[in-house]
């Protein structure tokens, strides 16, 4: 069952420039640079309560954020719901909902991506975490 908002993404052309545009409003450096290099992403990431806010630069071509950004532009990109048990939350909704298998994500995040089909063309994704 979904908890809360576990993290909402952004996509941006140029980390250094968002951080400081986010690091002005906020007041602070982000808590976490990463890089997911399944996904060919950098990544910046502030923790706001119990929800993360995370900017996100391609840095690789043909994967699946660098062809969101070339076909959307800067923005919101998606947004994950927690959940205690994945794989009982995908039991319960049925593989037809999913858009792909179960993937790694940053500090042992388990996530699964919904069909943005179902979802009015949102990406929504579904994170474990613990």
């Amino acid at each position: 069952m979904t908890q809360r908002i576990h993290h909402i993404n952004f996509l941006v052309r140029d980390l250094e420039k968002a951080i400081d545009a986010w690091q002005t409003v906020l007041g602070r450096a982000p808590d976490s640079r990463d890089h997911l290099e399944a996904r060919g992403v950098a990544i910046a990431r502030y923790r706001l309560g119990d929800t993360w806010l995370v900017l996100v630069q391609p840095v690789r071509d043909g994967t699946e954020p660098a062809r969101h950004l070339a076909e959307h532009g800067e923005g919101f990109f998606l947004i994950s719901l927690a959940v205690d048990d994945l794989a009982a939350d995908a039991e319960r909704l049925g593989e037809g909902l999913f858009s792909g298998p179960a993937r790694d994500g940053l500090d042992d995040w388990c996530i699964r991506d919904l069909d943005p089909a179902a979802f009015a063309g949102v990406q929504v994704q579904l994170c474990e975490a613990d």
